[in-house]
Formats: C-alpha cells, structure tokens, sequence
C-alpha cells in the first residue's frame, strides 16, 4: 500500500480515553468473558444528558429530553437514566416493558413507531403518552380504551411532508407520521375519539441531518398547533424526534484526506483502498465519478446538543422570521427531544481479540481475524468509518508500524468483514492483542446482532471510575446504586 497511512482515528473524550487506557482491565475482561465484548459506560450517558438540559435552559424552554431506546439494549444505561430526570422513547412492547422494569414510570415514557395491539394496549393500561402515526391508529387505540374501560390516553400526533413558503424547501419524505396536508380529517379523528384520547402535541421524525430540513418542519410543525388551537383542541408540545448526529472522529483533514482518496481511488487514479474494490456507493465509469457516498459524516463540526442549539436559531421565514426557540417559548409550548445516538455518544466501546494475522500478497496489506462477527461490530452498517486502537498484550514491545490491514470476522461468509475499507494501524497486531472500537454504543453494539453459525452474540458490562481504576459488572446486574455501594 503505497503512500502516506490514511488514518481515521475515534475521537475520544476523557471518559473513554481513560477506559482504553486501562489495558490490563481491558484484556481481563476479555479474558473472563469472551470476544466480543461491549463495555458500556453508564456514567457518560448521564453527561450526555445534561448537556441536553444546558441547550433547553440556554433557550429557557421547558419539555423532556427523551432516549431513543432502540439505538442500544443495554439494561445499565437505561437505569441510569431512570435515575435522572430523563424520559424514554420506546418502538417496540419489549422495550415498554424494558423502561418499566428499569423505574420509569408512565407520565415519563413516550411509545413511538409501527405498533401492534398488545404494544398499544400495555401503553394505553399503563398511561404512557402514544405518538400516532396516522388515523387507522388513532381508531385501533381509541377501540381499544374501550373495549377494556381505560382511562383517555395522551397522544402526539406525528406529521410528514412539510414544507417552507417561497423559496420551496421540503422536508425528507417519512414513512411514518401523516403528511400535514392531511391534518384536517386527522384532527376530525381526534374530536371523534374525544372521549379515548388528549391531544398534548404534535411530533415528527426525519432521517436527515440538515438542519434546514428540520428547520422547516419544526416550523410545520408550529404552524399545525396553531390549526388544533383554533379548533379548540389544547396541545401544548412539540417533538422535533432524534437525528442530531455525533461527531466520530478526532481530525476533520484524516476525514476529508480520506473521502478524497476513495474517490481517486474509485476512478483508478490511486490503487484501491477497500477489499474488493468497493466504493462505498461510488463508482467509476469511463472516468465520471458515478453514485452517491453512502457513508456517515464521521466527522462533524456540529453534532449532538450543538445540533439542537443550531436548529433552535433558525428563523421561522412564514412566522415572522424569528428564532424557532422564541417561537416556542413565546406559546408556552414544551419542546420534547428523542436523541439516541447523540444521547450515546462516548458511552461505550466493543472489544475483539486478534486471532490470526496472515502476511499478504506483495505490496498487499495484513490479514487479520478477530473473534468477533461482522454483525457484532456494525459501525459499517450504519456508514459509520473510524480506526479501532491495538491494545497490546502486557509486556509487548513497541511493534513495528504503521501497517495496513483488512479486518475479517470468524464466520465461513467472504462477506464477514468487520471493515470492507484497508485500515491503517499505528503498529502491527500480534495474536492475542485486542483491537476496541471506540463509541459503539449508539446502533453499533447490538442493533444487527445475531447468532448465526451458532457463534455467541457479544456479551456486556458495565464499567465505571473509582478513583484511579475501573470497576464493572455484567450489565444487567447495574444499578444506579452499584457504583457507590454494591458488589462488583
């Protein structure tokens, strides 16, 4: 691999810097438990949090900061958020009694995504407030607070399809959520089943991460409570959902040197730089640069809290033009957040021991199998390019570097690779050593898991600080209270 390393290294924040930094905690745990591994790390998640809380006071807004569940399974992050004053975004009725079970009570969980009966039912029995997708759910929710005399349940009623006056700017297309221009038979619904259900507010989700898009919808989405207010209804919110991203790398130039030699290198300018010649949605043909980069910005100069800062800034261009957060505060409106990735972020990191490191062909780069799946460690699922760091076993030398290698998983597939582009490293693994990929806790550790080949899923714990050293548990054995004064 002729040329200067391409490396892109993970940010890390102090918390995860030190875990990394604890190699022999590292490799016992390891050792003791199997690879893969998640490590979780449930006092970050908490940071994350507050960091949230810091936007809304800075906008002197009022409404919850709500965890995308889906995004990571782990029992201990979600206790610890149970501990603060955190809601929880469920999708699915295993998830509804996953929050139960971990403390939340009702008035602080909102059920969200395709619904089947007993998920509507447990979150109507329970109180929790019900994000509804379109008219035919509202009807089976209402049918159901019927036929077993429950009490009326809160709702959201989620939209889609909005867009700006002038200039047109249109927000993404969303399988979920009814298209605004369909509000009136929507609210026509909700004054039908008046009885069954309280209109609290308004929601919306994009899978998007420009700011104008969600701009104009949170505008859209302002502009439909005034239409429920004028009909006499009394919502109070609005749930602009999740999608603020996380910033994955250290260094903006390895993330642009990085994109910029891919697409030389899908138009053979420059020898390949992935297994296979993949181009990561890119191609080449008679050399025009064909496709689309289908990969995550792994580097962003606004992501997390600082993306909400920035969308609470936009002016509303049909409301006068003013701030979307003066809006908001000016009707009184609580503004509700479903972060989950962004939520995330920092909060975890996936071990794989190194099992095989094969020379290459001339001028090729290392071949090296991990215990681990493909499936196991997803960032690429999810577009998501960043190095992992070598830990070394205790007592090894300095190893020679930088190399370049492809990264395999375990399983008898040519497509088990844990990265498809070549990876450069610091320093050569030996057998033995583990790599960690940092930051996986958001999508990464669980979302794609499976058992195929009868080859385990990765197990977790929870780890924390105590004082100079990192303490853990398995992860469904974290409380809040561990840290302090429970058994290891």
């Amino acid at each position: 691999m002729g040329g200067r390393p391409l490396y892109l290294e993970p940010r890390l924040e102090p918390r995860l810097r030190s875990l990394l930094a604890a190699t022999g905690t590292l490799h016992s745990l390891t050792d003791a438990l199997g690879s893969p591994l998640h490590v979780v790390v449930p006092d970050q998640i908490a940071e994350n949090l507050e960091r949230f809380r810091a936007v809304y006071r800075g906008h002197h807004l009022s409404g919850q900061v709500y965890y995308a569940h889906k995004a990571n399974r782990s029992s201990a992050l979600l206790r610890q958020l149970a501990a603060t004053d955190a809601g929880v975004d469920v999708a699915s009725l295993g998830e509804l009694q996953h929050a139960l079970g971990a403390g939340f009570t009702a008035d602080r969980i909102t059920a969200t995504g395709p619904k089947d009966p007993e998920f509507l039912w447990l979150a109507a029995l329970t109180g929790v407030t019900v994000a509804v997708d379109g008219i035919s759910e509202l009807d089976q929710l209402a049918a159901l607070v019927r036929q077993h005399a429950l009490a009326p349940v809160r709702v959201l009623t989620r939209l889609s399809g909005f867009e700006t006056s002038g200039v047109k700017v249109l927000s993404r297309r969303s399988r979920f959520g009814t298209p605004v221009r369909e509000l009136k038979p929507l609210l026509e619904a909700v004054e039908r089943h008046g009885d069954t259900v309280e209109l609290t507010g308004v929601a919306y989700h994009l899978d998007t991460t420009s700011v104008a898009e969600k701009a104009t919808a949170l505008e859209g989405a302002l502009a439909a409570l005034e239409t429920c207010r004028s009909r006499g209804l009394r919502p109070r919110a609005v749930d602009v959902g999740g999608g603020f991203g996380v910033s994955y790398l250290a260094d903006r130039e390895q993330w642009e040197a990085y994109t910029s030699a891919l697409t030389a290198a899908v138009l053979g300018r420059r020898p390949p730089l992935t297994w296979g010649g993949h181009g990561y949605g890119l191609r080449g043909e008679s050399g025009t640069l064909r496709g689309a980069l289908g990969l995550y910005p792994a580097h962003r100069s606004v992501a997390g809290p600082a993306y909400l800062d920035e969308l609470l800034a936009q002016p509303a261009a049909s409301l006068g033009g003013r701030p979307l957060a003066a809006l908001l505060l000016e009707h009184l409106y609580d503004l509700h957040s479903e972060p989950g990735r962004a939520l995330l972020d920092q909060c975890g990191l996936t071990l794989a021991r190194v099992l095989e490191v094969r020379s290459p062909e001339a001028g090729g780069a290392l071949l090296v199998r991990l215990a681990a799946k493909a499936d196991d460690i997803a960032l690429e699922d999810h577009g998501v390019l960043v190095d992992p760091v070598v830990i070394p076993r205790s007592g090894a030398g300095p190893g020679e570097g930088p190399v370049a290698v492809h990264l395999f998983g375990g399983l008898c597939l040519e497509t088990d690779l844990i990265t498809r582009r070549t990876v450069f490293l610091p320093r050569r693994p030996a057998p033995g050593d583990l790599l960690a990929f940092a930051n996986t806790a958001g999508y990464a550790m669980d979302f794609h898991a499976t058992r195929a080949q009868h080859q385990p899923a990765a197990r977790k714990v929870a780890a924390w600080q105590d004082g100079d050293a990192w303490r853990w548990c398995l992860d469904d054995q974290f409380w809040p209270i561990t840290p302090s004064g429970g058994a290891q």
